[in-house]
C-alpha cells in the first residue's frame, strides 16, 4: 500500500466465485485453534463466518483491517506448495491459471506484466511492517502496509505487479490491467478513491482474485468499487 519499492518490492500493498477465490469448502484443518467460529450477517444481508480464525463473507475469504488470519495460516490450495516466507509461485491453483491465460492475453498486445511480490508469510510480515513503523510512524505505515495476520498477502490470492508503485497505473500495462483484469476473474483489492472503506490508499498493481462472476460486479463498469463495499463489511483496526 506504499508507492516505493521492497527493498522495497513488498513495500506496499498491503495490502467466490469462479473459483478459487477462498472458499470455505477449501478450508484448512485449524483443528485445536484457539478460534472460535461465528456468523454473523453484513450490513448488505450477506453471511459472515468465522471458521477457526478465518473469516469468509458470503463464501469469499476476506482478511483486512477488521478480520485477520491466524498467524499459521498458510495458502489453501497453492500450485507450489509452500516452503519459504515469500513466494510468487505458492499461490492459489485457479489464480495462477487465471494469471497466466490474463499475462499471456496482454503479451499478444504487447504489454509486459509479471508478478513481483505475491504470497508473504506472517513472520515475514512482521518485519516489513515494523520496518515501516520504525521509518514513518505507526498512523502513516497503516495507511499503506497491514498489520502482521491483516495482510492479503498472507492468503495466496492476491499480488503485486511490476513497479509496485504509483507510477504503474499511468503505464500501458497498468491502464490495460485496471480496464481487463476483471474479465480474468481479478479485481483491483484497494481502488481509488475507496480509502475510507479499505483502509488503504490507492495501489493499481495489486490484484486479488476473486473470480469472474464477483470481479465483473466489481468493476462497475470501469467505476472500481472495494469488496468492503460490496459485502457492506468494514476494515479498521480495533486500535
Amino acid at each position: 500500500m506504499l508507492t516505493s519499492s521492497d527493498n522495497n518490492t513488498d513495500n506496499n500493498s498491503d495490502g467466490g466465485s469462479d473459483n478459487n477465490s477462498g472458499n470455505d469448502n477449501n478450508s484448512s484443518d485449524y483443528s485445536g485453534s484457539q478460534y472460535a467460529d461465528s456468523q454473523s450477517v453484513s450490513s448488505k444481508g450477506f453471511s459472515i463466518q468465522t471458521i477457526n480464525g478465518i473469516t469468509y463473507v458470503d463464501g469469499v475469504l476476506i482478511a483486512n483491517k477488521t478480520y485477520s488470519l491466524p498467524s499459521d495460516f498458510i495458502p489453501q490450495d497453492p500450485e507450489v506448495p509452500v516452503t519459504s516466507q515469500r513466494s510468487t509461485t505458492s499461490l492459489d491453483r485457479t489464480l495462477m491459471s487465471a494469471w497466466r491465460t490474463m499475462q499471456a492475453d496482454a503479451s499478444s498486445q504487447g504489454l509486459n506484466i509479471y508478478i513481483a511480490s505475491a504470497y508473504r508469510s506472517y513472520s515475514y510480515q512482521v518485519n516489513l511492517y515494523n520496518s515501516y513503523v520504525a521509518r514513518d510512524g505507526k498512523a502513516a505505515a497503516d495507511t499503506y502496509s497491514s498489520r502482521p495476520g491483516n495482510s492479503e498477502h498472507q492468503t495466496g490470492l492476491c499480488f503485486d505487479l511490476n513497479s509496485i508503485d504509483d507510477s504503474f497505473g499511468d503505464t500501458a500495462e497498468g491502464r490495460w490491467v485496471n480496464d481487463n483484469c476483471y474479465k480474468y476473474g481479478f479485481c483491483i483489492r484497494f481502488p481509488k478513491g475507496k480509502d475510507a472503506y479499505t483502509g488503504y490508499q490507492y495501489e493499481s498493481w495489486h490484484l486479488r482474485y476473486v473470480g469472474k462472476d464477483l470481479a465483473a460486479k466489481l468493476y462497475n463498469n470501469g467505476n472500481w468499487i472495494s469488496l468492503e463495499e460490496y459485502f457492506g463489511i468494514t476494515s479498521e483496526y480495533p486500535d
